[in-house]
């Protein structure tokens, strides 16, 4: 059976490989961006609490999280790394 399900998964295995290339690129491009910005939110965040906007700054602070390296772009890196485990898993199952 393993015989027969090599060939119908050869061509499948090029694919979940240029997806991951293609996600890192996307992701180290995009971190560039939400590290500005998350910069920057957290600025306007802090001038907010200081003048005394207590409930937009705090949700500005809960924004500049969500695009802070450890807000979405994490999950992101972790499906990122499960698509490469995919793709090793896939060649190890055509090649072994």
């Amino acid at each position: 059976m393993r015989l027969i399900s090599k060939p119908v998964a050869a061509p499948v295995a090029p694919a979940p490989t240029i997806l991951t290339a293609v996600f890192s690129f996307v992701l180290s491009v995009s971190d560039v961006f939400f590290g500005i910005a998350s910069g920057l939110v957290s600025v306007g965040a802090v001038v907010l609490l200081i003048t005394g906007e207590t409930v937009g700054g705090l949700a500005w602070i809960g924004v500049a999280f969500l695009v802070s390296p450890y807000g979405l772009p994490g999950p992101a890196r972790r499906l990122i790394g499960r698509l490469e485990g995919l793709s090793g898993s896939l060649k190890g199952f055509i090649f072994g």
